[in-house]
């Protein structure tokens, strides 16, 4: 794939806009092939494309997951903007791995370590420790968030798959798409919910009013979460335990259908139950911890490649299990 990657942009460099799938690239996605080939993001070549600024043998292109064969001629006729610099690898940053085969990785992710470069997180994200470990993603998938199928906020923990081949990678957002993945959360949230479960079910787009935001919208895109109330923890009378909180709260277990941004945390704000200590969405303080409480504890997948179901638990990390029994005094 490497050797792939250096002919197309070789062949791209001498051409201007112009650029030839090598046979290493065959069969692969045209955005992709555009992203490696051109240097830019995977949502940049989605935007040429969706702007008819990519042709394939002289044809403007309509379709991002169109396959290609050796020797299609690929022409831009828009400078691409520059995509961010591919990650290196860091040793220095420690990956808690819990499962890993050829094809499939399984991390457990701690608090406050971000997933993959972005603005701001350019060092020192989990995508810079597993390259120390596994450097063939490098080739898997967009070269700025290289094996990430999915991802999780900076301060929420738990379990995440990274795809360790283009063939798994394909499959497992395939699987994502096809909402066969199974992802399950344990939260802590303000209040409890008068249905002991239900469904959210609200678009989720980016709030109007504050651009870090999401939010509840009309045009936003479908977003849907499950949720069961696991315990309910009224506040306690006066005079409340050493460190006790003085509002009612919930432990609540929770399962995506969608897997929009921070959509957890937007539905159960939008709800009247946001999770304790998320003060992006109004959650309020909590005692102990210094971000959401909000965990990733279960994911199930078909293994992309033998179909062997996989499950996967992580139990709450110790500074949630600390709130969660001083929320039970």
């Amino acid at each position: 794939m490497a050797m792939g990657r250096a002919v197309l942009m070789s062949r791209a460099s001498q051409m201007g806009p112009d650029g030839v799938v090598p046979e290493a690239l065959a069969r692969e996605r045209l955005d992709r092939v555009v992203a490696l080939g051109w240097e830019c993001s995977r949502s940049e070549a989605a935007r040429l494309i969706d702007g008819q600024k990519v042709a394939v043998n002289g044809v403007p292109a309509t379709e991002r997951s169109r396959r290609l064969a050796a020797g299609d001629r690929i022409t831009l006729s828009e400078a691409p903007a520059p995509g961010p610099t591919a990650p290196g690898p860091d040793p220095s940053v420690a990956i808690d791995v819990i499962y890993a085969d050829q094809q499939v990785i399984v991390v457990h992710k701690p608090a406050d370590l971000v997933v993959h470069p972005g603005s701001g997180h350019g060092e020192g994200t989990m995508v810079h420790g597993l390259l120390a470990r596994f450097p063939e993603i490098a080739e898997v998938g967009a070269p700025e968030r290289p094996g990430i199928v999915h991802r999780l906020d900076k301060g929420t923990s738990g379990l995440l798959m990274v795809a360790r081949t283009p063939l798994s990678h394909e499959a497992l957002i395939a699987a994502l798409g096809r909402r066969e993945v199974h992802r399950g959360y344990a939260a802590l949230v303000a209040g409890m919910p008068a249905d002991d479960r239900g469904v959210i079910d609200a678009p989720v787009g980016r709030s109007a009013r504050h651009p870090v935001k999401m939010a509840v919208t009309a045009d936003g895109r479908e977003a849907r979460t499950h949720y069961q109330v696991m315990t309910r923890m009224p506040a306690r009378p006066e005079p409340p335990a050493a460190g006790a909180v003085g509002y009612d709260s919930a432990r609540l277990d929770l399962r995506l259908e969608t897997g929009r941004t921070h959509q957890i945390r937007v539905h159960l704000a939008a709800i009247g139950h946001p999770v304790l200590n998320d003060h992006l969405y109004g959650g309020p303080v909590a005692p102990g911890i210094s971000r959401p409480a909000l965990h990733a504890q279960t994911l199930a997948f078909a293994h992309p490649v033998t179909g062997e179901q996989l499950r996967f638990e992580a139990e709450l990390p110790e500074d949630l299990s600390q709130l969660y029994r001083l929320l039970r005094q």
